[in-house]
């Protein structure tokens, strides 16, 4: 009985770090391309696409660098993934028991719960999250530390509000991506065993997850093209060598759009996309694995 309570926290971290640890290399070229082509800062594209950012980085600073921040987003994961399926099936069975005990999935429903599981989990670990971003970014100041000596150099000169840098977009993003993706997933399993008639086995999950990533890719990109250029920036406690481009997340947004135009909020598409898809088709493929067995 207490295992099946706390199974959809046990299940979604696992299955979070799962499929984080073999997409990481895909996150770090969309991260490397969404801060680039600032102009605002006067800083040129280095990287003409996706191909040519990860092979730039491979020959340049070697395969290693690919997994450049791969500790703190394990940790994100583990703590993200946990809660953030945790909330989400708890809710459903809290909320809507009848409907789940009925097998039936209300679209609308399943995005609210969705949306407000992403976004409190991903509130919670905010910290790793800016952390994982300046390693990514190549940042000095955190490249050759260790996860726990960067969490104290970023507390140190930037404050507990260094850590939350970014939370507003961030929890937005979340939201987003945690309310399309779970929703869209449920909605599209359904559809599929109950309207095609299709098994519910390992192909019905793998069409299922694709759908979500592609959906979640499309929604969530604009708000990660904002959340990644606002955590990048350090603000540091006693204003000196500050490098703080953005105010916060509308500045952000309005300064992108102005200086590069809209297609800027879609920087980084491509390897968003074949992040979310493979993220979404690993992390569901192994939560599915995991609960029926």
């Amino acid at each position: 009985m207490v295992y099946k309570s706390i199974e959809p926290f046990l299940l979604g971290g696992i299955s979070s770090c799962n499929a984080e640890l073999f997409t990481f290399p895909i996150d770090l070229v969309k991260t490397r391309l969404q801060i680039q082509g600032q102009a605002i800062n006067n800083c040129s594209g280095k990287y003409r696409g996706m191909f040519h950012c990860f092979v730039t980085i491979y020959k340049e600073e070697g395969f290693k660098t690919l997994f450049s921040g791969i500790k703190p987003a394990l940790l994100r994961q583990a703590t993200y993934g946990t809660l953030k399926l945790g909330f989400y099936q708890y809710l459903k069975k809290l909320l809507f028991s009848k409907d789940v005990s009925n097998h039936q999935e209300h679209f609308y429903k399943n995005i609210f719960i969705g949306s407000l599981s992403g976004a409190t989990a991903n509130a919670l670990a905010n910290p790793t999250d800016v952390l994982k971003i300046r390693m990514q970014a190549n940042q000095k100041n955190f490249k050759s530390k260790s996860m726990i000596s960067a969490f104290i150099d970023m507390y140190k000169h930037e404050g507990l509000s260094g850590l939350y840098r970014g939370v507003l977009p961030n929890a937005q993003r979340a939201a987003v991506i945690t309310g399309v993706e779970l929703s869209i997933y449920d909605s599209a399993k359904q559809f599929l065993i109950y309207r095609f008639s299709f098994d519910d086995n390992i192909f019905t999950h793998f069409m299922g997850s694709g759908i979500a990533g592609l959906c979640a890719a499309i929604a969530a990109t604009p708000i990660d093209v904002i959340k990644t250029r606002v955590m990048d920036q350090r603000n540091l406690k006693d204003n000196s060598n500050n490098s703080v481009i953005y105010r916060g997340s509308i500045d952000c947004l309005l300064k992108t759009v102005k200086s590069e135009g809209p297609l800027a909020l879609y920087r980084g598409f491509i390897p968003s996309y074949l992040r979310l898809a493979p993220w979404n088709i690993i992390f569901f493929l192994t939560y599915e694995q995991f609960k029926t067995h």
